[in-house]
C-alpha cells in the first residue's frame, strides 16, 4: 500500500537517529504490512545497504512509505499541525489509558539512548509500555508493533 504524503491518513511511526539496522529494518517491514508510513530523524548509526539490515528488510522497502529528517528540528518543525507521542521508559501514563488519534507520530528513541533531554521537554504526550518485575525494556521493534496495533485498533484503522 502506497500513500502521498498529503493524502495518507492514520498514524506514523518515528525513529529518532535509530543505531540498529535490524531493529529499523523489522519495524520497516511492520509498517510495510499495516501501511503505515515511517519516518527516521538522521544520523542512523549504520548505512542502508548494511548487509545485516538488507536480511532483515527483503523486499519490504518502500521508499514511498518512508521519509527521512536530516535533524530533530526539521521533523519536529514539520509536525506543527500533527500531535507527537513519544514512547518512553520514563513516562508516567500506560499507552493503554492513552486515547490514540488518526494522524499521531508515535516517536521511538534510540536504542542505545533513547532521546535527548531536549526532546523529552519538547514533547507533551509521553507513554510507556508497563513491564513486570521492574524489566527495563522491550526490543525497540516490538515496542513499535505493540503500539501501533493499539493505535491502529484504536482508531478503526486495521
Amino acid at each position: 500500500m502506497t500513500h502521498n504524503s498529503s493524502t495518507f491518513t492514520g498514524p506514523k511511526i518515528a525513529l529518532f537517529e535509530p543505531d540498529i539496522p535490524q531493529n529499523t529494518a523489522a519495524i520497516i517491514r511492520t509498517c510495510a504490512c499495516l501501511g503505515v508510513k515511517l519516518e527516521i530523524i538522521e544520523p542512523c548509526g549504520f548505512l542502508l545497504n548494511d548487509k545485516r539490515f538488507k536480511r532483515v528488510v527483503m523486499d519490504y522497502m518502500d521508499n514511498k512509505m518512508i521519509r527521512f529528517y536530516q535533524s530533530f528540528d526539521r521533523f519536529y518543525e514539520s509536525k506543527e499541525n500533527h500531535r507527537i507521542v513519544l514512547m518512553t521508559t520514563k513516562a508516567p501514563i500506560s499507552y493503554t489509558k492513552f486515547k490514540f488519534e488518526k494522524n499521531d507520530t508515535i516517536l521511538f528513541g534510540r536504542e542505545s539512548a533513547g532521546v535527548p533531554e531536549k526532546v523529552h521537554k519538547l514533547i507533551k504526550n509521553k507513554l510507556k509500555i508497563p513491564m513486570k518485575d521492574n524489566k527495563r525494556s522491550l526490543n525497540v521493534s516490538s515496542s513499535v508493533a505493540v503500539i501501533l496495533a493499539e493505535s491502529l485498533r484504536q482508531t478503526n484503522l486495521i
